[in-house]
């Protein structure tokens, strides 16, 4: 059996980023989870901890250690997304409030640590919000760079265009500087655009299937989606609305359902119009170095089946 990868999970739940989580800890023969940290982007600080906690809580992983990172952008005013996640951030379901408290220690202090200590190559990131902790980490501690197997984002779009303005994706958008530091860092970088979540509609037969699955952690799960497109259904008239982050674990699970290739990408940090956007440079015209493997087609029904077979493990 291959070795288990050894993944921390930052993120801003968020009902998708819900599910990745889930999805990771239906995982444990694949993925080591080393800590969860919040950051602050669908909605406040106070909220996505408390977030991460109850999905914790609900895979029944009251032992997974917590951290809280950062309060908002490196440079700009917090935007959040309560529009797409409702108050909360993971409105649909009624859950009781956690119990888990989260570990003392700051989310980068804990990804630098963690990054440093473990064996150099070892350590994935796995991004599904704003990438503020992970640039953060790297100010404090840029060998952290060289250390790092891969990160593995949902973030950005190209063809797809963005869906928090008409050129940028929400969890770039919210602090560009944090994306260009680390699309900058040399570390290497998979990506997980609009473009490919695009394609990864929540169906009405697709949800029935986890329905189906007649367990806690599935219902709660069909509930989160129920809340969580109708945004979606909404704006893109699409039967289901897209779902993001758990592309990221997806890959980690099984690689075969993506495929793209490696661009140089670099983020907008100026222009008052497209600030926040993915330059994606797809057809290779601008002459500069291949920085990330930029995602653009997924085997939708393929990761559907992995998503339910794997949430009814839970």
């Amino acid at each position: 059996m291959a070795q288990r990868r050894k993944i921390i999970i930052d993120t801003d739940p968020g009902q998708d980023d819900a599910a990745a989580i889930m999805l990771a800890f239906a995982s444990p023969d694949e993925l080591e989870v080393l800590g969860l940290c919040a950051v602050a982007g669908n909605v406040p600080l106070s909220l996505t901890s408390r977030n991460v906690r109850i999905v914790c809580e609900l895979c029944g992983r009251q032992d997974m250690p917590v951290y809280e990172g950062a309060k908002h952008p490196i440079l700009r005013k917090q935007v959040t997304a309560e529009h797409v996640h409702g108050r909360t951030g993971l409105d649909g379901a009624e859950l009781p409030e956690p119990t888990m408290t989260v570990e003392p220690q700051h989310a980068v202090d804990f990804i630098v640590e963690t990054v440093m200590r473990e064996p150099a190559g070892s350590v994935t990131l796995c991004t599904l919000g704003p990438l503020t902790n992970v640039a953060l980490a790297l100010q404090m501690q840029p060998a952290i760079a060289g250390r790092v197997r891969e990160l593995v984002m949902m973030g950005g779009g190209f063809f797809e265009g963005g869906n928090i303005t008409p050129a940028a994706e929400f969890n770039i958008y919210v602090d560009p500087e944090a994306a260009a530091a680390v699309f900058a860092s040399g570390i290497p970088i998979v990506m997980m655009p609009l473009d490919v979540t695009h394609q990864l509609l929540t169906r009405k037969d697709r949800v029935a299937r986890i329905a189906a699955l007649g367990t806690r952690p599935a219902q709660v799960l069909v509930d989160w989606l129920a809340f969580f497109e109708r945004f979606d259904e909404e704006k893109y008239g699409s039967d289901g609305g897209p779902l993001h982050d758990p592309t990221v674990i997806a890959y980690l699970l099984k690689p075969d359902l993506f495929s793209g290739r490696h661009c140089n990408v670099e983020i907008e940090t100026q222009s008052d119009l497209t600030v926040g956007m993915t330059v994606v440079d797809w057809w290779r015209v601008s002459g500069r170095k291949p920085n990330a493997m930029v995602m653009r087609n997924v085997d939708a029904d393929g990761f559907f089946d992995l998503l339910t077979e794997r949430v009814g493990r839970l």
